[in-house]
């Protein structure tokens, strides 16, 4: 991650961004004084809390500030503008990022552009958007199981991050430089999924023409995600389990044993319990994986996690120069007020055809057409979108 500095002369500025950056599991450092800058690790965030006339952001000192201190890019945060927009200078080094409410607002729409805020700041940082304070509980508990090894099983509804969980562990773990490889196990054909998992050699079933190393020495010394576990066919899991308790691979069609260094991440949506006593999952395999279980929940039952987001959806495909579009506040309440069984894949999809649907930078709640909306009633799209399209002439 590169460097930054985020700077802001409102006193709850520290507070406020801090507890957000805590919430989302990305390390910061405040600075109340600039001495203590010349100490910083180039991992970490900056945020400075106190203005000194040497980094006064309207000042003309402010870029050699910057140089002087090697930090190459700085995000500064501007509140109470009329909208949200961002303003890069010399070359994207310095960007003036203005957000049309206070620091002080406790409402959703304020948390929602303290969140768009907060994405631009961390561009592609790993980070799990939350606002609601059990999600944030689940994102120091993730923080504290990363410096392990231990297998970890991650539990919940389909579309609810699963997979953000198991890639934040692996940014946090000291693994955190070398391979991270996502297995669904339930998109592979059952024939192939021995040999892409452990491996092959030359020759071992036909169409093998050349030596696979497989997806577990590809991921060594880092992490394998194994998705949709409880998918894995019997005839395999028993395989697994001795990878698990050896730290071994055996190759198809080779009797030659290869010790690897990987840490397992496993998901599933299915209740294991009953997957074992109905004989479709293994119970000595499911210990192994089960070291740490996390469980994930429902978006309906973390509602507050909405507009973090909603955020992060819509700044996450725009190009560098490009600014995203904004959620009103009638849009947000209306996001709010859903009870989401697609969890956040179906966010996802709303957010989507918001912007598709939207034909200015604000979406507003005509632009929210939920998934239900469209599959149930109506005699065809046309009909369910008739009231959020407008024809326009000239």
């Amino acid at each position: 991650m590169s460097n930054f500095i985020m700077d802001c002369g409102d006193n709850i500025f520290a507070e406020v961004t801090c507890a957000a950056l805590k919430k989302r599991g990305v390390e910061w450092i405040n600075f109340g004084d600039e001495a203590t800058i010349q100490s910083h690790s180039k991992e970490r965030c900056l945020i400075i809390s106190s203005l000194t006339n040497s980094c006064d952001v309207n000042s003309d000192s402010f870029e050699g500030f910057l140089r002087s201190n090697k930090i190459t890019k700085a995000f500064v945060l501007v509140c109470g503008t009329n909208k949200f927009e961002v303003d890069s200078r010399r070359n994207g080094a310095i960007n003036f990022i203005g957000i049309p409410t206070q620091l002080s607002d406790q409402s959703c729409i304020h948390e929602f552009y303290v969140s768009l805020f907060l994405e631009q700041f961390l561009g592609k940082y790993v980070n799990l958007p939350c606002g609601d304070p059990q999600t944030a509980d689940l994102v120091n508990l993730l923080c504290r199981v990363a410096g392990s090894n231990a297998s970890v099983l991650i539990n919940g509804p389909t579309g609810t991050g699963k997979e953000v969980v198991a890639r934040l562990l692996h940014s946090k773990s000291n693994r955190n430089h070398q391979p991270f490889i996502a297995v669904n196990c339930a998109a592979i054909p059952e024939n192939m999924l021995e040999s892409m998992l452990f491996g092959h050699e030359k020759g071992a079933f036909t169409g093998a023409m050349q030596a696979n190393s497989g997806l577990f020495r590809a991921a060594h010394e880092g992490t394998i995600l194994l998705d949709e576990i409880s998918e894995m066919p019997m005839a395999l899991q028993s395989k697994l389990l001795r990878v698990l308790q050896e730290k071994v691979v055996t190759p198809v069609g080779s009797a030659k044993e290869v010790s690897i260094d990987v840490r397992v991440l496993a998901t599933t949506n299915r209740n294991m319990i009953e997957e074992i006593n109905n004989n479709n999952f293994r119970e000595d395999l499911f210990y192994r994986l089960n070291v740490f279980p996390v469980s994930t929940c429902s978006l309906k039952h973390r509602q507050l996690d909405i507009p973090a987001i909603s955020a992060h959806l819509l700044t996450r495909s725009i190009s560098e120069r490009a600014f995203p579009k904004v959620l009103t506040s009638e849009a947000l309440d209306r996001l709010m007020l859903h009870n989401w069984p697609g969890n956040v894949r179906e966010l996802d999809n709303v957010i989507q055809r918001a912007e598709i649907l939207s034909y200015s930078s604000d979406i507003d709640h005509t632009n929210i057409v939920f998934d239900n909306e469209l599959t149930s009633g109506p005699q065809n799209t046309m009909d369910a979108l008739n009231s959020k399209l407008y024809a326009r002439v000239g």
